[in-house]
């Protein structure tokens, strides 16, 4: 799949090391290619299901959030995808000890799979919940929501999907904002920042942040259509 949308210049996370323990690397052996999400361009009505709406939900730290959402919304696929392997692990063994089935794990680059792999006009969803800040001005680069970022989205959302993002971090927030406000095939709900809907459980990060006495700020883009 080929199409106007250049990669980013950095990639907009950093490797880090984790421990695996044994629960998630047996995950990982037993189950990994029962919930995988197949190489090559995705055929998503063969992947879920014909007429199942499709989520695409990138960098999901632990997968407790991503768990929970598909606990309370089986109708929907998801594709799920995190570049750490021990987070990718634990959601493989809660899928698996759940039972749920509409859960698609990558452990790679969600925005490479977006880009290069997901049909345009095919999701019915993006979430970005508590992406790296990169607090450092020499680091806003690497920042995930960019206005390159957000034309992808646009393109690859059916009409009427939805954007969601969240984020502890103000001057993030700020830029967020602009950018959403900025996309023309995008419509940002209320302009700006929204409370968190019910539906979206209080991630790890986001607890941390607010044990720190950050503000979260989410934001609803829906694509025109």
């Amino acid at each position: 799949m080929t199409d106007t949308f250049a990669p980013p210049a950095v990639p907009s996370y950093k490797l880090r090391r984790g421990r695996m323990g044994s629960i998630r690397r047996d995950a990982l052996e037993t189950h990994a290619s029962r919930f995988e999400v197949p190489e090559g361009p995705l055929e998503l009505q063969t992947l879920f299901g014909a007429g199942v709406p499709v989520v695409l939900e990138i960098g999901f730290g632990s997968g407790s959030s991503t768990l929970s959402m598909a606990a309370a919304d089986p109708e929907t696929g998801v594709l799920a995808a995190d570049v750490h392997t021990p987070g990718v692990g634990n959601l493989v063994h809660q899928l698996a000890e759940n039972g749920l089935e509409n859960v698609r794990v990558l452990n790679g680059d969600g925005e490479e799979l977006l880009r290069d792999r997901v049909p345009s006009g095919s999701l019915a969803g993006v979430r970005v919940f508590f992406p790296d800040p990169w607090p450092k001005a020499r680091h806003h680069k690497r920042r995930l929501v960019t206005p390159r970022f957000a034309a992808l989205v646009a393109d690859r959302l059916e009409p009427g999907g939805l954007l969601h993002c969240a984020t502890d971090w103000e001057p993030y927030a700020e830029q967020m904002a602009e950018v959403l406000l900025a996309e023309p095939g995008l419509v940002l709900e209320g302009g700006g920042a929204v409370e968190r809907p019910t539906w979206r459980p209080v991630t790890k990060y986001e607890a941390r942040g607010l044990n720190r006495g950050h503000r979260v700020a989410d934001f609803l883009a829906r694509r025109l259509g």
